[in-house]
């Protein structure tokens, strides 16, 4: 008999930093002091959240990128272990503190980020090589911009000399991705302002998110899944669009409710889910993530998804 082939292995190629959260009554005005209510460090950077997302979920989950050899480096690769996400992948680099992250969340969920990239700036020709030589066809490589764009094109171009699917969180936003870029794309997920960055088209509701999406793929991308907050998703692939309502929660936190989507997704995806179920799976994973404070600490377990679709329905 024929031994199953191993499941895809989801490879998260990105940042990993140490946010420094301000929980505040409202947002600042540019130039105001307020006074917030609670501090606290919490690991972070979009693509440990990524890989932290998916690990909960069960998904076989690697991660490649950056730390300083400081006790934030430590600490987030400790953090992505206990998650079960395998770490080896992680350098500590003597050149660069561990990079973090300035964040600011008022009362309804809403947050500020600023983000100072340390170790993640470095992240080159030796971490696409890491990648490179774990990669099996049929896996899984989740990229964001939170490292150097240079170094995320490279590693695109080598997922998919590997046979390899990418899935690319354009954020933060940018408007210099040149023209190649989108051809070594499987999956763009913008939210609304940066699929507005990236087309030029003013996306404020589902009819232009639709129209931006087919921009999208006219510029090569495979599928296009544009994130909308509460009025849910729109996705274009090839000819087809639908759209995906978000589920009725009330948010408590919305720092990283795109890091647990696109981490949902993944996972769907390597179980071998069709694109409608992965979309409305990855969209039920964000749902949860946003009840719960925190960025790494609000990926939910794949039990806590499930409960809130149970829950959901009996409403």
């Amino acid at each position: 008999m024929t031994p199953n082939p191993a499941p895809p292995t989801i490879h998260v190629f990105g940042s990993l930093n140490m946010d420094l959260v301000c929980r505040t009554p409202r947002l600042p005005q540019p130039g105001e002091t307020i006074l917030g209510t609670h501090f606290e460090t919490l690991p972070g950077g979009k693509g440990a959240n990524q890989a932290v997302a998916a690990a909960r979920l069960g998904a076989s989950t690697a991660m490649v990128g950056r730390v300083g050899e400081d006790d934030f480096g430590r600490q987030l690769i400790q953090g992505l272990q206990q998650a079960g996400v395998e770490a080896r992948g992680v350098a500590m680099d003597a050149g660069a503190p561990t990079g973090v992250a300035a964040i600011a969340v008022d009362e309804a969920g809403r947050n500020t980020i600023v983000v100072v990239p340390g170790a993640n700036g470095r992240v080159g020709d030796d971490d696409i090589d890491r990648l490179a030589t774990r990669l099996r066809p049929g896996d899984l490589v989740l990229l964001q911009f939170e490292v150097p764009l240079l170094a995320v094109m490279a590693a695109a171009k080598a997922a998919k000399a590997q046979g390899a699917r990418v899935i690319v969180d354009p954020a933060p936003a940018r408007d210099d991705l040149p023209a190649e870029f989108f051809k070594t794309v499987d999956i763009l997920t913008p939210n609304q302002i940066e699929v507005s960055q990236i087309t030029g088209l003013s996306v404020t509701d589902i009819p232009t998110a639709t129209e931006a999406g087919r921009q999208l793929v006219q510029r090569g991308v495979a599928i296009a899944i544009v994130k909308l907050g509460e009025l849910g998703a729109v996705v274009a692939a090839g000819d087809r669009t639908f759209h995906q309502p978000a589920l009725p929660v009330k948010a408590v936190d919305t720092v990283a409710a795109g890091d647990a989507f696109n981490g949902g997704l993944a996972a769907a995806l390597a179980e071998a889910m069709d694109l409608e179920a992965a979309v409305e799976f990855a969209s039920a994973v964000a749902a949860a993530s946003v009840m719960v404070p925190g960025a790494q600490s609000s990926m939910p377990e794949r039990s806590q998804v499930a409960a809130l679709g149970r829950d959901l329905k009996h409403c």
